[in-house]
């Protein structure tokens, strides 16, 4: 899996040239289009931006982080024309939209990720079930020590360090939905990241700890847990293929959002992102593409 070289800092603009929501810049006629979300999809978002800038330098597009809520609440606002996240909208997050803004978010799915279970590369465990990582992150779970999995740390180390993400985030809320159900929420007591890279930092920097984040920001510093849906059962480590034949059962959708559908620059940018090309970038940064592709 490819290394992803791009800083993801919250709230930090890594965008391509310029200010301003879909405007014009009248020095160099350029038309803006702005982008906002998911820290999951943030390497993605910038790599179409810049591919995309080479062969279309009459628009260019920012790219702002800080995570699929931000993203949301920004396209409600109306300070960006594209919302970039790593979960659903939410129900109320919908009704403000068509309150505020007069307009239908609509849903653009441009490609797969599969949230990767991430521990130390000298960690001894190979495969993990689902229920065993609720019992390690889910409040009242009873699994709090390395060798309760009969993992034996080579450091010594064996209470097991959780490394999450801040409440935010859509991947925290998908790994909730995913692992916990909905009657159940995280224990107390992790160690809450900002962005999916730093998820993987720390873990690479920790002998005894356990992290989730998106399968393209692995690491030769870590190890990628296989993930079974019950205890007992083999394990399958995130591929692009066992996210395409539904085998890796931690796998979730990468949506754009739009207010109504997409017109001008903005259609023109979301259905390169759709093209072969676009989905090519998907594929090189470690993502899974919509539909299958030969590299």
């Amino acid at each position: 899996m490819p290394k992803l070289l791009i800083s993801t800092l919250p709230l930090v603009l890594i965008s391509l040239l310029f200010a301003g929501c879909n405007s014009s810049d009248s020095a160099s006629r350029q038309t803006t289009v702005r982008v906002e979300g998911s820290d999951t999809m943030v390497n993605v978002a910038q790599a179409w931006a810049e591919t995309y800038h080479q062969s279309h330098p009459a628009i260019s597009v920012q790219v702002l982080g800080g995570g699929s809520g931000v993203g949301v609440a920004s396209l409600i606002d109306g300070n960006c024309d594209m919302a970039n996240t790593s979960r659903k909208m939410k129900e109320k997050e919908i009704a403000r939209a068509k309150a505020k803004r007069g307009a239908d978010p609509i849903e653009h799915i441009v490609g797969y990720d599969a949230l990767a279970i991430y521990v130390h590369k000298d960690n001894p465990l190979d495969a993990i079930s689902i229920e065993e990582l609720a019992e390690i992150y889910g409040e009242g779970g009873n699994i709090t020590k390395w060798s309760q999995l009969s993992a034996k740390i080579p450091s010594g180390a064996d209470e097991i360090i959780r490394v999450s993400r801040q409440n935010s985030s859509g991947t925290y809320i998908y790994f909730r939905e995913v692992i916990l159900g909905d009657k159940r929420d995280y224990k107390l007591g992790s160690i809450d990241q900002s962005g999916s890279k730093d998820v993987v930092s720390l873990v690479a920097h920790t002998p005894g700890a356990i992290g989730y984040s998106g399968m393209g920001y692995k690491t030769d510093d870590v190890k990628i847990l296989k993930v079974s849906r019950k205890k007992g059962e083999p394990g399958v480590e995130p591929s692009v293929e066992d996210v395409h034949n539904d085998s890796y059962p931690i796998t979730r959708p990468l949506q754009i959002y739009t207010l109504d559908e997409p017109k001008g620059a903005v259609k023109e940018y979301l259905d390169w992102i759709l093209s072969k090309e676009g989905q090519k970038v998907v594929l090189d940064l470690g993502y899974v593409p919509v539909f299958k592709h030969d590299k």
